[in-house]
């Protein structure tokens, strides 16, 4: 159990995954034409890594072993 997740929208229970914002493809051209903004726009991508649910792509999965993630695991699955 340690190191689960649930989501409150879906009830998918497990690890959350990183998603990165903004484009790799972007990245790759500001790096190969401007130094500058490439290295401006990669340090703003990696900045904004979130951890989302794999299933539903909802942000917030809560911690099984939490209070609430105990909470919502009864509420969600009926246990």
């Amino acid at each position: 159990m340690k190191g689960e997740f649930i989501c409150p929208s879906c009830g998918y229970i497990g690890k959350p995954k990183t998603v990165v914002r903004g484009s790799f493809l972007m990245e790759v051209v500001l790096w190969l034409f401007f130094l500058i903004p490439g290295l401006i726009y990669s340090m703003w991508r990696l900045a904004g890594k979130e951890k989302v649910c794999p299933s539903c792509g909802q942000k917030g999965m809560i911690p099984l072993d939490s209070p609430r993630g105990q909470k919502l695991q009864k509420e969600l699955l009926g246990e």
